[in-house]
């Protein structure tokens, strides 16, 4: 067994940072639309509705698939439910990337598309 540190789960698992670093962006966005889906008290029904997905997409994110949603996917889902994100950026330490879900008021002189 080895005593290298890692800074989590997927740096230990993927070899190429990049990788590691989309791993853990895809990871924060699917736990971010379930715990909305949970704080709303919503089913796999009402959830696909909300975000713009079918059922069975829901069922997926929620046994936590990742290797099924890629970052563009699960920006799209959060923005179909109105939920914006904030992404910080940091030069000095690319790997120090963050992202935060927070809820989104729709913008004056902007509408929302039912999908």
């Amino acid at each position: 067994m080895s005593d290298k540190a890692f800074k989590s789960v997927w740096d230990a698992i993927e070899d190429d940072p990049a990788q590691a670093a989309n791993m853990k962006h895809r990871s924060a966005l699917m736990m971010a639309i379930s715990e909305h889906i949970k704080a709303k008290g919503l089913n796999q029904t009402e959830a696909a509705k909300l975000f713009a997905v079918s059922q069975p997409r829901i069922s997926d994110l929620m046994r936590g698939k990742i290797g099924m949603f890629s970052i563009d996917t699960l920006v799209a889902m959060l923005a179909a439910a109105g939920i914006g994100i904030d992404i910080r950026v940091n030069t000095t330490r690319v790997r120090t990337q963050t992202f935060h879900a927070r809820e989104a008021a729709p913008k004056a002189g902007h509408r929302q598309v039912a999908a």
